[in-house]
Formats: C-alpha cells, structure tokens, sequence
C-alpha cells in the first residue's frame, strides 16, 4: 500500500514545472534553435501537464484555472508578438496573478492555501483530520490560515514583479537561468515563513486530535 507524501508531490510538480522546461529550453538552444522557438517549446511541458491532469481528473480548482488560462493566452500573445521576451513575463504574469488571487481569496471564508496546506498539516491521519473539522470555522485557526495564505500571495506578487523588470531589462539569456533562480528563492522563503506560521495550525491539530483520543477517567 503506498502512501501519497505531499512533500514527494510537490518536488515532482517543482521538477515538471522548472526543471524539465529549464532543460528543454538549453537542449534546444544548444542544437541551433532559436531563443523564441527554444523558449515556446520549453512551455508546452507544464502545460500538457495541466491539460492531462483535467482530462484525467475532470477537476480544476481555480488556482490552476488561473494558471491554466494565463499560460495560455501568454503563449497565444508571445506568438503574435513575436518577442522571446513576452515568453519570460508570461510566466511573471501568470505568477502574479496568482498571487493576486490567493490575497484575494483570504477575504473570503476559504482562502486558497488552506487546501494546500491541509496534506501537509494532517499528514492523513484519521485522527488529524477529524480535529481539522472540529476547528475549522475557529477564529483563532482560521487567522492561521488566513495569514499563511497573506504570506504565499505577497510573496508570489514580489517575486513576479523581480522576474517582470529582469524580462525586459536584463538579456534573454540570463533571464532564463536567473528567472528561475528568482522563483525557487522565493518560493523556499515562503515555504520556511510559510511553514512557521502553519506550523501553530499543527500544534492546534495536534492538540485538539490528543485531546479526542484521551481515554476518559472514571470519577
């Protein structure tokens, strides 16, 4: 019987969505294809993913519906437009709208990093789970939640603003190595603030879970 581990998941998505179309990307270039070709080529990787994952769950949420449609329309406008530079901010763009939507999402009763994070902070225990459900709704849990999701939407927005000015101020060439560097920096920033902050959320789980298991005692 084999265990899903969210971590393995998300170095998996991390290797299709950088590492593989970094590669596909030098592959290319190196065998004469141009910058622009090299740089649309390398897209079609994470795209085909996302595009298999829907076909084959018949599910998106709306975070990579985002995703999904910015993708998308930024290769549809890089053609159009013809600049190898346009293919370097779509990734910005698609990444600052998702931050945009995580922030906009912690206004509303279910912010989006909640369901993210939920694997990871209950690890599919049973027990775990079920003091998810007892404290969800909990002011002081859902503040956890809310602030957790504040730190991943601020953190995507910078992070796409950096990687937006380097497309079109720095050389292409640079920008596909270091736009990728700018992105997994980041992101492992957010991971370990992140991570601080949902830790509380575990320690609440935690508690709650020993507290429903703890056998009674006669009086």
């Amino acid at each position: 019987m084999t265990t899903n581990q969210p971590g393995s998941n998300l170095f998996k998505t991390l290797a299709i969505e950088i590492a593989i179309p970094t590669a596909v990307y030098y592959g290319l270039h190196a065998l004469g294809a141009s910058v622009f070709l090299s740089l649309a080529l390398s897209g079609v990787v994470p795209l085909a993913r996302t595009l298999y994952q829907f076909a084959k769950d018949r599910t998106l949420n709306g975070l990579a519906l985002v995703v999904l449609v910015t993708n998308v329309v930024g290769m549809l406008l890089t053609f159009v437009a013809g600049d190898a530079r346009m293919m370097i901010a779509k990734d910005s763009i698609g990444s600052g709208i998702t931050g945009l939507v995580i922030l906009a999402s912690t206004f509303t009763a279910a912010p989006i990093m909640t369901n993210t994070m939920r694997p990871f902070l209950t690890r599919g225990k049973a027990e775990n789970e079920a003091a998810w459900e007892r404290l969800s709704g909990t002011a002081k849990f859902q503040q956890i939640l809310r602030l957790t999701s504040v730190i991943w939407g601020i953190g995507f927005v910078l992070e796409s603003a950096a990687r937006l000015i380097g497309a079109f101020t720095l050389p292409i060439e640079t920008m596909v190595w270091l736009s990728t560097v700018i992105f997994v920096g980041a992101f492992v920033l957010m991971m370990v603030v992140g991570g601080k902050v949902a830790e509380q959320a575990g320690k609440l789980i935690a508690r709650e879970a020993n507290a429903d298991t703890r056998p009674l005692v006669a009086a």
